[in-house]
């Protein structure tokens, strides 16, 4: 006990004991919001479409908002992730976690079809549900992903 105590107190974490930097060594991690072009919006926004948190990035859900089935609805909502994700540095590829809200439950097997081989050979964690009361501005399928960098 008298030897961990000492270890301890000597500022050498288990991050410093396995070969990488102490927490007192590394820079502090810091928020970062991810605009699209990298211009700050010319008015105070409701939400961030994409912040990130050291190697963490997570994206705010995405809809369409225009006429068109499941599967167009679900197609551009995935471009726009992938922009974003793309925008931010990072990639499908490295989505760890996807939610995805339908307006209908019908609408799973089409939303499927487009999801389908997006994220990569190996998808991410995901759950799907239908929303109560539907998606703002009438879009058939709202996602959003938590990503790293």
């Amino acid at each position: 006990m008298k030897n961990r105590r000492a270890f301890m107190k000597a500022g050498v974490g288990v991050a410093a004991a396995a070969g990488t930097a102490s927490a007192q060594t590394a820079p502090p991690l810091k928020k970062v919001v991810h605009y699209r072009g990298g211009k700050r919006p010319d008015r105070p926004s409701l939400f961030s479409g994409a912040v990130s948190y050291g190697n963490l990035l997570f994206i705010a859900g995405k809809g369409y908002h225009k006429e068109g089935d499941i599967k167009v609805h679900t197609k551009d909502v995935l471009d726009q992730i992938q922009a974003e994700l793309e925008n931010a540095g990072s990639s499908m590829e490295k989505v760890l976690q996807c939610r995805v809200f339908l307006n209908d439950l019908k609408d799973y097997d089409g939303m499927n079809e487009m999801f389908r081989g997006r994220f990569g050979e190996e998808p991410p964690v995901r759950t799907t549900i239908a929303a109560a009361g539907g998606i703002p501005g009438n879009s058939l399928v709202e996602i959003d992903v938590i990503a790293y960098i």
